[in-house]
C-alpha cells in the first residue's frame, strides 16, 4: 500500500487525491471522511481508476445502507482487502456500482478473507438460486438438473446470483489497482469466467428442463458443448458464449429444451450463440452424434474444423459430450491436408480483417493489426499444421497452445513468452473496457479522449515510470505490444523454418524437415520441398549476405504468403537475389525500407511478367520506395520517358545497338509501369497511356537509327521523308501489355527524287525497323503489324501520301474507313504525319456522314465477327476482347456512332475510346447511364486483359472460370484478397449490361 507521508496531518485536498470535481469535499463530509483518521481511506480512494466515480458511488451506497453504513465504514477502515476490492470496483465499473447500490447489503460479499469459488462451488450457488436438484430416473448420473423455480422469477434469481458472482471476481481482479493485493493472473480470470459461465448455463438448463418437461423425467440425453473462448476457458467478462447441442434422440423435446436454455441464458447472463453448429443458423439447433459426424465428414469447411479446436464438453450429459469430442477431434487434426485448406484459411483471415473499418484498425483490440486475433490465428494455424503428428498440441487455450508449441520446438521459447505477454496485456485492456459498463466492446477510446484513456490506464494498473505519467505509459505499452504482435506474427511462422536451414546459431530452434515442409504447405506453398530448397540456398553459408537474408526472410515470406503464387514469388526472389549478388544496396534497401520489401514481394508473388524484367532492370527496385512527393514509381512522366529513349538510342551509330539501348529503357519502363499497376498505383488509363508512349518512343528511336545508318551508307540525305501512323490501340493511346503495334508507313519523295527510288528506300527502312524490333528476345515482344494498310497484307508496306489519298478516295472499304478513326501520328516526320491525318479526315469524317450502305456493312461485319472470330473453345461470356460486352463490342459501338455523327460533331474527332465516349455523352447521342455502362465495361475488360498478361506472362484474352490464375487476376484488379468469385460476378454483370447497350445501338 502507498502510505501518506508521516508528517502529513491535514486531510489531503481533492486534487492530490485524484478527485477533480469541486463537490468532492462535501461528499467526503457526507461520508464522514474528513478527519485524520480517514487519511488512509482517502489515499486508497485516490488510487481508484476514477476516484470521482468511486466517491459518488460510495455516497449512493451510504444512502442505501442508512444506519448500516457504520458497519461498512468500520470495515473499510480495518479491512484493506475490502477497501481495495470495493474502491477498485467502484472506480472501474459504473455498472457494478449500480448493481451494488441496488442491493446495498451485498457489500459483504467482498468483505473478509475472500476466496474465489471453485467450479463445483459456483455451480452449487447457481443451482441453489433456483432450487435445482439432480434429475431423477435415467439422468440421475448424467449431470442433468431440474429447477423448482421457473419463469420470470427464475430469470431474476439467476441474473442476481450470476451478477454477484461476477462482481466478486471483478473486485478481486481490480483490488491490486488500489491496495497491495495480489494481481490475479490472466489465465485465472479466464478460467473463473468460463467456470462461472458453465455453472450459470447449467442452472439455466435446469430451469429449461423443468419448463419443458414439468410432469415427467426428461426423456432425452442432452449435452452442451462449449466452443470459442468459453470452450478454451479464456472467456471475457462480457462475451457471447458459443455452444453446440448434441442429443439422443434429437427430437422436438431436445430442441425445445435447448432453445429454452438459450433464451433463459441470454436473458439472465450473456448472449448464448449456437451459430457454430453445422450449417450455422440455418441448420437444426440439435443433432444426434451420428448426424454431427456425418456433417463434418462430408460438408464442413476448414473454418469449422478450426472452430472445433476449442470444443469442450460443458454441461448436460457428460458421457455424450465426451463422445462428441472423441468422435470429431481426429477430423480436426487432418484438416490441414484438405485441398482447400490454405485458400480457405487465408480467405477467412482476410474477411476478419475487412470487418474492421479502416478508421478503427489502430484502436481495435480484437480484430485490428497487431490484435488478439492475430495471435489466435497464428497459434491455431500452427496447431492445425503440426497437431496431426504431435498430440501434445491438442490443447484449447491460446496460452496453453503457445506453451506447447514452444515446448515441442515449433516456435522459439522467447517468442512464445513475448507473444503470450502481449496477448495477456491486450486481454487485460479488453477486460477493463468491458467492466466499465458491462458492455461487449474491444475498441480503445479515441486518441483525443484523454479522460477515457487516463481512466483505462489507471484501471489497467499503469503507473508513472519517472518519464511518463500513467497515460503516457499506457500509450507506449499499447504501441509496443501491438508492434510486438505484428513482428512475432511473422516470426512465429518463418523464423523456425529459416533456423532449420540456416546454420547461424548452434543453439537456435530448428524444425525437422518434415515439420518444415508441413508448415510451408500450410502457408500456401504448393511445392514445399522446392520452397525449402530456396530458403536453404538463400541463407546458406556464414556470409554476411546469408545472415541478412535470414533476418529479412520472415517479413518477406509473410508478404509472399498473401500473394496468389508464393512458390513462384519465392523462386523469383531467389533468382533476383542471385542476380544482385554484387549489389550491396539491394539487401540494404530491403532491410531499411519495409515498404520496399513488402511491395517487391507483392509483385514477385503476383506476376510472371515482371520478375524477368526486374532481373534485367534491377534499378527499378529502388523505385519501390517513397519520396516526399509520393511513390517513386509514379515520378516518371511519359513525355520524359520518350525523350530519354530517343536520347539514349541517338548516341549509337549502329542501329542494332541503338535499338538495344531503346529496348533497355523500354524494359525498365515496362517493369516500372507493371509494378505500379500491380501495386494499385496506376489506373487503367494511366497504364495504357504510359505503354503507348513507350511503344511510340521505341518506334521513333528505331526509325531514327535505321534512317541515320542508311544516310551514312548512302552518303546522302534520305531520299524520302518517312512517318509512322499509329492505328488501333496504339493510335488511340490505349495499348495493353499484350498489344501489338498496328501502324501505317507513309513516305514522300524529297524534291528531285524519283518516286520509285524513294518508295523502294522507304520499304527497306520499314522492313529493317520491323525486323530489328521483332528480333527474338527474352523481353516482351515488339511486333509491328502493318495489316491495316490498303489492300491488307497483299498491298505494299509503304505508300506515298498521294498513293494513300488516291486509294482512299476510290477504293476505301467500310472496315478501312472504320480503322482510320483511330489513326494518329506516332513516329517519324511530324509534318508528313499531320498532312496524312488531314488528308484522311475527308474519308473518315466525310461531309454528310458515311453512307447508310457503309453503316450496314459495318453492322454486317460486326455480326460476322461475333459469330466467327471467337477462338474455338473460348467462353463468349469471359473473353475480354471478343466476348459479350468485351473490348471489341465497346469499340465498335463507339466507332459506329463516330461514323454516323462525326461529320457534324467535331468533338467526335478523337482516337481515344474513353474520350470519345465523353464526347458522345456531352452531345447526348447516348444517355448518361448508357455511356457510363460502356465506359465501365471498357475499363473492366481492359483491366482484366492487362492483369491476365501480368499474371501469366504472355498475351491472352480469355478469363479462366476458376482457379489460381483467376484469383491472381482478381487480386491485381483490386478485389481484396483475390476474391475470384466476386470479381467474376462483377465482370459478367458489367459486360452483360454493356452488351444490352451495344445491341440497342447496332439495332437502330
Amino acid at each position: 500500500m502507498v502510505k501518506p507521508p508521516a508528517a502529513r496531518s491535514a486531510v489531503p485536498g481533492p486534487g492530490r487525491l485524484g478527485l477533480v470535481e469541486p463537490t468532492a469535499p462535501s461528499e467526503l463530509r457526507d461520508l464522514g471522511w474528513v478527519g485524520e483518521d480517514s487519511i488512509e481511506l482517502l489515499w486508497s480512494l485516490s488510487r481508484a481508476a476514477n476516484a470521482d466515480l468511486a466517491l459518488r458511488t460510495l455516497v449512493r451506497l451510504k444512502d442505501g445502507l442508512g444506519e448500516d453504513w457504520a458497519e461498512l465504514d468500520a470495515a473499510l477502515r480495518t479491512d484493506k482487502g475490502l477497501r481495495g476490492r470495493l474502491f477498485g470496483l467502484f472506480g472501474a465499473s459504473s455498472a457494478f456500482g449500480d448493481h451494488l447500490v441496488a442491493d446495498p447489503a451485498s457489500w459483504k460479499i467482498l468483505a473478509g478473507d475472500v476466496r474465489l469459488p471453485s467450479k463445483s462451488e459456483a455451480t452449487a450457488t447457481m443451482m441453489a438460486s433456483v432450487g435445482a436438484e439432480p434429475e431423477e430416473g435415467t439422468h440421475r448420473d448424467a449431470n442433468l438438473y431440474r429447477a423448482k423455480v421457473t419463469g420470470p422469477d427464475a430469470i431474476a434469481a439467476l441474473r442476481k446470483t450470476y451478477r454477484d458472482e461476477l462482481m466478486l471476481l471483478a473486485a478481486v481482479d481490480l483490488a491490486a489497482t488500489v491496495e497491495n493485493e495480489p494481481v490475479l493472473p490472466y489465465q485465472t480470470v479466464g478460467h473463473q469466467l468460463s467456470d462461472l459461465a458453465d455453472a450459470a448455463l447449467n442452472a439455466a438448463l435446469a430451469v429449461a428442463v423443468a419448463a419443458v418437461c414439468p410432469d415427467a423425467p426428461c426423456p432425452v440425453r442432452l449435452a452442451v458443448i462449449a466452443m470459442g473462448k468459453c470452450g478454451a476457458r479464456e472467456l471475457n467478462y462480457v462475451s457471447d458464449v458459443d455452444v453446440v447441442f448434441v442429443a439422443e434422440p434429437a427430437d422436438a423435446t431436445a430442441s425445445r429444451i435447448a432453445g429454452e436454455m438459450m433464451r433463459i441464458g441470454s436473458s439472465a447472463f450473456f448472449d448464448v450463440d449456437a451459430a457454430l453448429r453445422p450449417e450455422g443458423k440455418r441448420g437444426e439447433l440439435v443433432r444426434t452424434l451420428e448426424s454431427h459426424v456425418a456433417y463434418y465428414k462430408r460438408w464442413a469447411k476448414t473454418w469449422e474444423f478450426q472452430a472445433l479446436l476449442k470444443a469442450r464438453p460443458m454441461i448436460g450429459d457428460a458421457a455424450l459430450g465426451q463422445q462428441y469430442v472423441d468422435a470429431l477431434s481426429p477430423m480436426v487434426w487432418t484438416a490441414s491436408e484438405r485441398e482447400d485448406f490454405v485458400p480457405e484459411v487465408q480467405a477467412m483471415r482476410r474477411r476478419v480483417e475487412e470487418m474492421v473499418p479502416p478508421e478503427l484498425r489502430e484502436r481495435e483490440l480484437k480484430l485490428g493489426r497487431g490484435s488478439l486475433r492475430d495471435v489466435e490465428f497464428a497459434v491455431q494455424l500452427l496447431q492445425l499444421v503440426h497437431g496431426r503428428a504431435d498430440e501434445a498440441l491438442h490443447v484449447q487455450s491460446t496460452i496453453d497452445a503457445l506453451t506447447a508449441l514452444a515446448a515441442r520446438g515449433y516456435v522459439g521459447r522467447d517468442d512464445a513468452a513475448n507473444l503470450a505477454a502481449s496477448y495477456e496485456f491486450l486481454r487485460l485492456l479488453e477486460h477493463r473496457l468491458q467492466l466499465q459498463k458491462l458492455r461487449r466492446t474491444h475498441t480503445l477510446p479515441p486518441a483525443d479522449d484523454e479522460e477515457a484513456l487516463r481512466w483505462l490506464a489507471r484501471a489497467a494498473h499503469m503507473r508513472p515510470d519517472g518519464s511518463k505519467d500513467a497515460l503516457g505509459v499506457l500509450n507506449a505499452e499499447i504501441k509496443r505490444n501491438s508492434h510486438r504482435v505484428r513482428r512475432l506474427h511473422a516470426k512465429l511462422f518463418y523464423r523456425p523454418l529459416l533456423e532449420s536451414v540456416a546454420r547461424i546459431d548452434k543453439e537456435a530452434l530448428r524444425l525437422s524437415p518434415d515439420a518444415a515442409i508441413r508448415q510451408l504447405a500450410a502457408l500456401g506453398y504448393t511445392a514445399p520441398e522446392n520452397a525449402l530448397g530456396h530458403l536453404t540456398a538463400l541463407t546458406s553459408g556464414a556470409s554476411r549476405k546469408g545472415r541478412i537474408q535470414a533476418l529479412l526472410l520472415p517479413t518477406l515470406l509473410e508478404s509472399l504468403a498473401d500473394t496468389p503464387d508464393p512458390d513462384a514469388g519465392l523462386l523469383a526472389y531467389r533468382r533476383l537475389s542471385d542476380a544482385m549478388t554484387d549489389q550491396t544496396w539491394f539487401l540494404r534497401l530491403l532491410r531499411d525500407e519495409a515498404s520496399v520489401a513488402e511491395r517487391l514481394m507483392t509483385v514477385l508473388g503476383s506476376s510472371a511478367y515482371v520478375p524477368d524484367l526486374l532481373i534485367k532492370a534491377p534499378d527499378v527496385v529502388r523505385l519501390f520506395a517513397d519520396s516526399p512527393a509520393g511513390p517513386r514509381l509514379l515520378e516518371s512522366k511519359p513525355e520524359d520517358v520518350a525523350r530519354g529513349i530517343l536520347t539514349a538510342s541517338a548516341r549509337h551509330d549502329d542501329p542494332a545497338r541503338a535499338i538495344a539501348a531503346a529496348r533497355s529503357l523500354r524494359r525498365y519502363e515496362l517493369a516500372r509501369i507493371a509494378s505500379a499497376d500491380i501495386l494499385g498505383m496506376l489506373d487503367v488509363q494511366g497504364v495504357c497511356k504510359a505503354l503507348s508512349s513507350v511503344w511510340a518512343a521505341v518506334l521513333n528511336a528505331a526509325l531514327a537509327a535505321v534512317t541515320k545508318a542508311s544516310e551514312k551508307e548512302l552518303g546522302t540525305p534520305a531520299p524520302a521523308t518517312f512517318t509512322v501512323i499509329g492505328m488501333g490501340r496504339l493510335g488511340g493511346g490505349e495499348l495493353g501489355y499484350g498489344s501489338d503495334a498496328d501502324v501505317l508507313f507513309v513516305c514522300e519523295p524529297r524534291e528531285g527524287i524519283d518516286e520509285t527510288v524513294a518508295v523502294k528506300w522507304a520499304n527497306s527502312i520499314g522492313d529493317k525497323v520491323r525486323a530489328l524490333l521483332g528480333a527474338p528476345s527474352t523481353d516482351p515482344p515488339l511486333e509491328v503489324d502493318t495489316g491495316l494498310r490498303p489492300e491488307g497484307r497483299s498491298g505494299p508496306m509503304v505508300r506515298t501520301l498521294a498513293s494513300y489519298e488516291a486509294y482512299y478516295a476510290q477504293w476505301a472499304q467500310a472496315w478501312e474507313i472504320q480503322a482510320l478513326l483511330r489513326a494518329h501520328h506516332v513516329a517519324g516526320d511530324a509534318d508528313l504525319g499531320l498532312r496524312f491525318l488531314h488528308m484522311i479526315d475527308k474519308t473518315r469524317y466525310p461531309e454528310g456522314g458515311v453512307s447508310e450502305q457503309a453503316v450496314r456493312e459495318i453492322r454486317r461485319i460486326k455480326a460476322r465477327v461475333d459469330s466467327e472470330r471467337l477462338p474455338r473453345g473460348a467462353d463468349p461470356a469471359t473473353h475480354t476482347k471478343l466476348g459479350r460486352g468485351g473490348l471489341a463490342d465497346i469499340e465498335w459501338t463507339v466507332q459506329l456512332i463516330q461514323l454516323r455523327h462525326a461529320h457534324e460533331i467535331e468533338s467526335l474527332h478523337n482516337t481515344s475510346t474513353l474520350e470519345t465516349l465523353d464526347a458522345i455523352g456531352a452531345a447526348e447521342l447516348l444517355s448518361e447511364s448508357d455511356v457510363e455502362l460502356l465506359r465501365d465495361a471498357w475499363i473492366t475488360a481492359t483491366k482484366a486483359r492487362n492483369c491476365l498478361v501480368l499474371v501469366r506472362g504472355k498475351a491472352t484474352d480469355q478469363l479462366p472460370g476458376s482457379g489460381r490464375v483467376l484469383s491472381a487476376v482478381a487480386q491485381i484488379a483490386g478485389w481484396g484478397g483475390g476474391d475470384a468469385g466476386e470479381f467474376l460476378d462483377n465482370y459478367l454483370r458489367v459486360t452483360r449490361r454493356a452488351k444490352a447497350v451495344v445491341e440497342r445501338v447496332f439495332g437502330e
